[in-house]
């Protein structure tokens, strides 16, 4: 077993290695052709133009508008629906609850996509300004979706507390509340750090979902009724019929989006550490 699980270990090293290689191998030779600073600070994408424009820095904006948004709602819901599965909610309510958060976790990005083509776009058109697709209808759908991975997560960090914290501290007089939020809330913060981060992966991440509700606006966002285009959704909508230097601008996409989730690991993990 030993030797199965070093195969194993050294697969997933292998595999990291050889995403990472393809990824820098094919765009940073892009992003040198086309120039560091006009492609991270350009605002305009006009592949089909001549000369070609490449500049993704809309792009940029608009992936982290709607993971903030994203974060804003999905991880206070998380957090406390956690708390409240873990040391609230009655046992009849907990087999029903748990499956439901689980099949949240099934449901495929497009059907999520057509829930907020159907639903949230009318209902933001109807009572906010602008057409409905924008950021802040992709925030409340990517919202939803990373509730399950937050929830999940959260909650087995929240179980893996050992009952002799929450039993301290009543015994010294705190109330049930104190004791869930100022002794096994802290506690668990390596757990809810970790379903935080991975939250995050998904929320940057996701395509389909957000080509449906985002707009898919190459601009600027002036509000958050607007429509933008992210990273991942530039990269899906054109690599179909990109070829030359426009399919190692996507390529280079990736590799900003690849260097973002890296950055957002790094920074939770620094943190974590310093607050242990």
């Amino acid at each position: 077993m030993q030797v199965v699980f070093l195969i194993s270990a050294i697969t997933s090293i292998v595999a990291v290695m050889l995403i990472c290689f393809f990824l820098f191998s094919n765009g940073i030779p892009a992003i040198k052709e086309i120039g560091f600073a006009d492609f991270i600070f350009g605002k305009e994408w006009s592949p089909n133009d001549a000369p070609p424009l490449f500049g993704i820095f809309p792009m940029i904006i608009g992936s982290l508008y709607i993971t903030a948004g994203a974060i804003l709602i999905g991880v206070p819901i998380g957090i406390l629906t956690a708390v409240f599965m873990a040391k609230v909610c009655p046992p009849v309510i907990y087999k029903f609850l748990k499956p439901a958060v689980n099949l949240l976790a099934g449901i495929p990005s497009v059907v999520y996509g057509f829930f907020g083509m159907v639903v949230l776009v009318p209902f933001i058109r109807e009572n906010f300004d602008g057409n409905g697709s924008s950021i802040l209808t992709a925030s409340i759908l990517l919202g939803l979706m990373i509730l399950p991975t937050i929830i999940g997560i959260s909650e087995e960090a929240i179980r893996s507390v050992p009952d002799t914290y929450y039993e301290g501290s009543m015994a010294l007089g705190a109330s049930h509340e104190r004791s869930v939020f100022r002794v096994i809330l802290p506690a668990a913060k390596s757990g809810i750090l970790a379903a935080i981060v991975l939250g995050i992966g998904r929320a940057i991440g996701e395509t389909m979902a957000v080509i449906m509700v985002a707009g898919n606006q190459a601009r600027i966002p002036e509000g958050i009724f607007d429509g933008v285009r992210t990273l991942t959704a530039n990269i899906v909508i054109e690599m179909g019929y990109a070829s030359g230097l426009h399919r190692e601008a996507l390529i280079a996409t990736g590799v900003v989006l690849f260097v973002f989730i890296l950055l957002i690991n790094f920074t939770f993990s620094v943190m974590n550490r310093r607050k242990v």
